[in-house]
């Protein structure tokens, strides 16, 4: 019939529930979208998904060409940079809540049922 194995990864078990915990895929809970080394490639991404932020970088890029400067270069990139540094700051700080979140659940007491 069916059966269930479970070892706790206390005490004198610890080195057997490693062993066996790399055949099994784990059960913890991660709703963050971003890592250290992926944040500002991915946030930069998602932010030019936004056709507002496609604008102000098509005005900057366009202000690059010196036939068109209609304002110096710096004072056009301004409301983009302000725009990307807020948005990105934001996304960072709720990924951050959600990680810390997840440390919470995921290193919570559990029970076992058992018959």
């Amino acid at each position: 019939g069916k059966h269930r194995i479970v070892i706790p990864c206390l005490g004198h078990f610890k080195e057997e529930y490693e062993k066996v915990s790399k055949l099994y895929m784990n059960n913890k809970i991660q709703t963050t979208k971003y890592t250290l080394l992926n944040f500002l490639p991915r946030n930069l991404f998602e932010q030019f998904h936004r056709v507002a932020n496609l604008y102000f970088l098509f005005l900057v890029v366009l202000n690059w060409v010196p036939l068109v400067e209609a304002f110096q270069k710096e004072i056009t990139m301004l409301p983009l940079v302000a725009v990307l540094t807020i948005i990105a700051v934001k996304d960072g700080l709720e990924d951050y809540s959600k990680y810390k979140m997840d440390k919470q659940i995921n290193n919570l007491l559990t029970k076992v049922y058992s018959r």
